[in-house]
């Protein structure tokens, strides 16, 4: 795909905004692939690629966690972090009303609200980061440093 053609997302936005140096990496998304059909066809750890997740608390307030690919999250203990009862997956159409991108192109940068952001503590020392640019099949390679420059993440340590 050539540069010229990349699409401008709202996350894309944001990062030159916040002048964040990034390069764009298109790949051929797969309905339900997730981060490890990204890292396949990038050629990357998939411990490097970074999903974004929509998640709500017990009293239905927004937040996202920043996790590796080949992780999940512990809902449980998260909540527990949180002081929450239950902590809970968003259903991809309440994930895109809060934050204006689809299910498998859910970035954490120009969300459509202004949102909770937690980062699982290991990101953070990366040497880079793979993370959805706002669109499916386009992720941004970047420095965890900006990540946490940008959104300023509330580090978590909730890794299953």
């Amino acid at each position: 795909m050539p540069k010229d053609k990349l699409p401008v997302t709202q996350a894309i936005r944001v990062l030159k905004d916040q002048r964040v140096h990034f390069i764009l990496h298109p790949y051929k998304y797969q309905d339900k692939g997730g981060t490890s059909v990204a890292a396949r066809e990038l050629n990357v750890d998939e411990h490097l690629t970074i999903k974004t997740l929509v998640m709500e608390d017990d009293e239905s307030e927004p937040l996202l966690v920043l996790m590796h690919g080949d992780k999940e999250v512990s809902t449980k203990n998260l909540a527990r972090f949180l002081g929450a009862k239950t902590v809970t997956p968003c259903d991809p159409e309440v994930a895109h009303k809060h934050t204006g991108y689809v299910v498998g192109g859910i970035s954490p940068f120009g969300t459509r609200k202004a949102l909770k952001v937690y980062v699982e503590t290991t990101i953070l020392s990366l040497p880079r980061i793979y993370i959805n640019a706002g669109k499916r099949g386009l992720l941004a390679e970047m420095s965890p440093e900006d990540l946490r420059r940008v959104l300023n993440p509330i580090p978590v340590n909730v890794a299953i």
